[in-house]
């Protein structure tokens, strides 16, 4: 009798850790496939409402909050974050925060003649591409004037970013209705209040 009751603890215990094992490696698996195949990825669903942190490090770096039920897609994890995509926002949320779906998205891969012929177009015709762009979309003087790289207070973020393109860094800080940002350039900083442009200065060494 006492050898059954032995032998049952026996087999309920390795049923067990087999099911906890298939559960911690479930995201593992996941990576793997992603790894080895590119045109597959990794999502989770918020069962949740969360924050989007610019560095898990940081709590202030509050890029947006990501509502319940929206998917993400995963980047990497660790003990207490998942590394994610969010429309076009890359950070950190809380892994507790989120489901790892089990089924994966695949992804197309643009086509590479097209990234070719971009790439082989004269420097002239790109200049004259992006001034059309540009006058398209501000007006002549506007599209001069963001041509030459200037700046000014009171434009707005796109149009930073038509003028000096994208910054190596934006610190985001969300304070009630109000949306702070800094946006970190090789010599200079911007600060924006709700995408507007109100002071820059230097970037101190």
């Amino acid at each position: 009798m006492k050898k059954l009751i032995l032998l049952s603890f026996l087999i309920s215990g390795a049923l067990s850790g087999t099911a906890q094992a298939s559960n911690a490696d479930l995201l593992q698996n996941l990576k793997r496939a992603q790894q080895s195949n590119q045109d597959v990825i990794t999502t989770a669903t918020l069962k949740s409402a969360s924050r989007l942190f610019g560095e898990k490090d940081d709590l202030t770096s509050v890029i947006m909050i990501v509502p319940v039920d929206s998917v993400v897609t995963v980047l990497g994890s660790d003990s207490t974050y998942l590394h994610v995509t969010f429309q076009d926002a890359d950070g950190y949320i809380y892994k507790k925060d989120a489901v790892i779906n089990q089924t994966p998205v695949v992804i197309t891969q643009p086509a590479q003649p097209q990234q070719q012929v971009q790439n082989n177009q004269p420097v002239e015709n790109q200049q004259e591409s992006r001034f059309s762009y540009l006058e398209n979309k501000y007006g002549s003087n506007m599209a001069a004037r963001l041509m030459a790289g200037k700046i000014w207070k009171g434009m707005n973020s796109e149009m930073v970013n038509d003028s000096w393109g994208t910054a190596q860094k934006i610190n985001r800080v969300i304070s009630g209705n109000v949306i702070k940002e800094e946006w970190i350039y090789r010599n200079t900083w911007l600060y924006f209040e709700n995408n507007i442009l109100v002071d820059w200065g230097p970037v101190k060494r």
